[in-house]
Formats: C-alpha cells, structure tokens, sequence
C-alpha cells in the first residue's frame, strides 16, 4: 500500500504540480457532541464563539449538510466515509448479532487515520471514541474473567492513530469520565479535572509536538472529538456566569431571535417557516420554575463557550508552529440538540454513574430544586432547549427530521480554499469528510487492509467546493433505531419509528423546516421515494427491528 501511495504522489507532481507545489495540509477534524444546528454565534446563535466563529468567516459555511442522527453511527461514517450500517454500527455500541448491527468497527473498513498514517501523516487523538463495544474493563459489576475478555483491537491505536487521549465510551461526568484513557491504559482524571479542558490541552500537546517540524516533514492528522455539550449539564462557574440572564427571557422568544439572524445571515431562505414550537412543550409563558430552566440553558451555553475557548488555543498551538495556513480544519456535529430527558430511574451504567468521584451520592435526574453545573447534579436540558438549540428545524437527535440530522459545517484552509468567507448551500453528507480528506492528502484508499478487503467510500468529494465550484450529489439514506429516510434531489422522504407512523414527503428546497408534508399529495414520487429507500436499506444492511 505504501509503494501504491508514493507512485500516486509522483502522479499528482507529474501532472497537477499546480496542486501539489504546496505542502500537503496538515488536516484537523473537530466534532462536537449534541449541538444545535443554531447554537454557535456564526449560524444565529447568541452563544459566544469567537473562535469557530473566526473559523467560519474565513472559510465556508456548509448549511446543507448531513450527519447520521446519533453518535455512533455518525463517527463511523466520519472515520470511514461509508454508512455506519456497512462499517458494522447501524444502531449503537450494542452488538444485535447481525454484521450491520455488531456495535463494532469491522474490519471491511479502514479509518481516516490508517488511511492517512500508510501515506505518511502522523496521526493523534483527543477526546471520545465510542465506535467499539469493548469497553468491560471499566464495568465494575462485571467478574474479573468476564473484564478479561475486552478486546483493545478497535481501540484508537489500533486503529491508526499513533497517539490518544480520550474516552473509549460515550457519555460521561466531565469531572470523572469513566473509560478515561491515555493510548492504550486507563488512567484516573484526578483532582481539578474538566473533559472539556483535557481534551483541548492534549489536542494542543500533540499539535505542538507533531508541528515543530519532522525530519521528514510528515504533516498530521488529528481528530479532535469533545462531548461538549452532550448531557450532563456540567460547567465550569466562571462561564455560567457569563450567561446569567441571558435565557430568562424563554425558549419561544430564542427561537424568534435566532431565526431572525439566520435569515440576516443568509443561512436559510425566507420563504422556509419556522417550525412550530414541539407540541409536547409548554410555551413560556405557562412554564413553571423558570428560574431552573433558564439555568439549564445558561450551563449549556457555558458547554459550549468552554469548548470554544479550547478550539481557540488549538488555533494558537497552530499559529505557534506556523502549521496554521496550511491546516485543513473541518468543524461539525455528531447530530442534532438532545432531547433526552435524564431520571433516576435510568439503570447504572459507564455513562450514567450512581456516585461522584470521591465516592458521595450523585443527584441523578433533572431535579427543580436543584441548580444544574457542579459535579454533584446529573441533568439534562431536555426537549424544550433542544427545540431551540435546534432552530429552525423539527425533533431531534435520534430522528431523521432535519432537527436530528442537520449539522453546521465549517471548512477553514487559508491556503487552499479559493474565495473564503462564503456560505454554501452544497448538499453533504457525513460519508464525505473520508473522501474529501483522501483527496487533499494525496492518499490512496486501500482495496485490501491488513488482508481484508476493504468496501468503497459512500461519500463524495468536497475539494470542488473549496474551488467555488458545485457538484450533484447522490442520494442519500438514514436509518436508526427504525428512524429513517432518503433524500434525493430536493426530495425527502422521512419517519419515525413510531408503529403509527407513516411515510412523509417533502420539497426540502421549498420547505426545509418539514412543515408540508406531500406524501398524499405527489403519490407517484413518494412510492418512487420508497422504493429507492428500499433498494438502499438492502444494500447497506439496514434490518427492520418490527418498526413500520
């Protein structure tokens, strides 16, 4: 494979020298878990984010672009830039028995970083994992020879980064997230612990080391995975602070207001409604114990603003090595805000512990009398926020309504986007960050890996768009946890897993916030919708659990 990469990069010497005279990119991939499509101050949001701000004005702004609706399955996709169901994470962790559904990276795959790593990038990374189920070393319940049966072999150094500090699971305390890991031990997080700050600083540690410059002038890959700002609501006091107030006003009137800029921002059309508030919520106005809920938001926000502050000094261990220019930075979301409403009725598990660090109880559960943000509170925002956060857009993570697949994507190069500071309403799908990636590295993507034959990448390219230029995209397809749907052209078809439910049509160019739905109305497109939907379900793999 090493041989197959370098006569590729002589290839691109010989006869785009225009292309290659520059050093290849350093490239840094930045994801944020359970965001809002409207959350950070570039796309309508009253949070504060100067950095990925900074990031979007000088680079593009995607508005049309694609996740997988939830985690697991989006960071597989992300990695390999196939379906999630094909790299073996259709649904999440959990193994279903079927190839689809064994809540595991296969070995039909190969990550951005084996890619990339075969053809002479260094590669690292900092923050959260989740595409592999062994994780039974850190489940206490468990006998010691059930532990012994964990498998590291789709751990991150197993699967092409060189270095990495992060969690192996999902979700977690930000003060004491189990399956804290350092390349391949666990360690302890300790006292005066924030994920959010760790992540960052690592991320930085190794961009300072990779970046003074190798003596064979490998550039670097880093994939730079927080779980700002998924639940629990935990902030640091400082940046609560700044928030103070700032929600009191409720999630109706934020919703308003973020439409409102995004229109001003030309991020969404004029013509495309606001989506009515989500029937189950109570408006503001005859919402009780106000005070909690604004509190609720003020420590999202703070999520966030703290995740943004560690972008910044990313930035600044690039702006140090004089790595910036040349750095390919991609920013973007797992899925859409979380609509999940934590109780202490949820079992015990990795993600949702049942003390603190020092071993005291732990309030599990959106609780009123109780303020969220300190270790000690293990609460969520809930469907009320998530509806704001996910302006102007219907449901949530979880779902295949844009609410839950929607993500703001930011591409920054100085030295390899044509006419920065520009939006662009190309449509995108997850599955082309591996493609995009492939191209601008000059890497060559693998038919066998390690003696397995390797699937083809799903995705297209994005490097025409960072050329001014547009592209017909294919088809697209979702589904999870019986969520589904398939967008072709400006056509979408979408359901719940709801045993009700039915089939829903929409003109996506007219109406992307899924207010009228044409199902009855262009009976022949839907029936063409579906049969297309069908005809992908089979081929990635997709299983129908007993939904509709």
């Amino acid at each position: 494979m090493k041989q197959i990469a370098f006569i590729l990069l002589v290839f691109n010497l010989w006869f785009f020298p225009e292309v290659c005279a520059q050093k290849r990119p350093n490239i840094l991939l930045i994801m944020a878990d359970d965001m809002g499509y409207s959350d950070m101050g570039s796309f309508g949001g009253e949070i504060a984010t100067p950095n990925l701000d900074m990031l979007a004005e000088g680079g593009i702004k995607f508005t049309q672009f694609y996740n997988a609706a939830r985690c697991c399955p989006t960071r597989a996709s992300l990695l390999t830039g196939m379906y999630p169901h094909q790299a073996g994470i259709g649904g999440m962790t959990n193994d279903r028995g079927v190839p689809a559904y064994r809540g595991d990276l296969n070995k039909q795959c190969v990550t951005i970083a084996e890619t990339l790593k075969e053809s002479g990038y260094r590669t690292f990374m900092s923050g959260k994992w989740h595409v592999t189920k062994h994780v039974d070393i850190w489940r206490t319940w468990l006998t010691e020879d059930q532990k012994i049966r964990t498998s590291k072999d789709n751990w991150p150094l197993q699967r092409g980064f060189e270095e990495f500090f992060g969690t192996i699971h999902g979700a977690g305390s930000y003060y004491n997230p189990a399956t804290l890991t350092k390349n391949n031990m666990p360690v302890d997080a300790g006292e005066g612990f924030y994920y959010t700050d760790a992540i960052s600083e690592h991320a930085s540690e190794f961009i300072r080391k990779f970046g003074k410059g190798d003596p064979d002038e490998k550039p670097f890959f880093g994939y730079i995975a927080y779980t700002a700002p998924h639940w629990p609501l935990h902030a640091l006091t400082e940046d609560i602070e700044k928030y103070k107030g700032k929600y009191d006003r409720g999630w109706d009137k934020i919703r308003e207001e973020r439409m409102a800029r995004m229109e001003a921002m030309g991020l969404i059309h004029p013509e495309w409604k606001l989506s009515v508030r989500d029937p189950d919520n109570l408006s503001w106005e005859e919402t009780g114990d106000k005070e909690w809920w604004a509190a609720c938001m003020e420590v999202y926000a703070a999520m966030v603003d703290r995740m943004d502050q560690g972008i910044g000094s990313i930035i600044q261990a690039l702006e140090e090595t004089g790595q910036l220019d040349n750095t390919l930075i991609f920013f973007l979301q797992d899925n859409g805000a979380c609509h999940e409403v934590l109780t202490d009725n949820w079992p015990r598990s990795l993600h949702f512990p049942a003390f603190q660090r020092d071993g005291s109880p732990l309030l599990r559960g959106n609780d009123v009398t109780v303020m969220p943000g300190p270790e000690s509170t293990y609460m969520s925002y809930s469907s009320e926020w998530a509806n704001a956060s996910n302006t102007p857009f219907r449901l949530y993570k979880h779902y295949i309504h844009e609410g839950g697949i929607s993500t703001p994507l930011i591409a920054y190069w100085p030295e390899g986007i044509q006419q920065a500071s520009r939006n662009s309403g190309q449509l995108g799908h997850i599955t082309d960050i591996m493609p995009t990636i492939v191209e601008v590295s000059g890497a060559s993507y693998p038919e066998e890996y390690k003696g397995e034959r390797i699937k083809p990448m799903e995705g297209q390219s994005l490097v025409p768009v960072f050329r001014n230029q547009t592209f017909d995209h294919h088809a697209i397809g979702w589904e999870h946890e019986g969520n589904r749907g398939f967008r072709d052209g400006k056509w979408k078809l979408v359901a719940t897993n709801r045993p009700e439910a039915e089939w829903e049509l929409y003109d996506i160019e007219a109406d992307r916030t899924e207010q009228q739905d044409l199902a009855t109305v262009r009976p022949q497109i839907t029936a063409a919708m579906i049969r297309k939907y069908s005809e992908w379900a089979n081929r990635v793999g997709v299983v129908d659990w007993g939904n509709r």
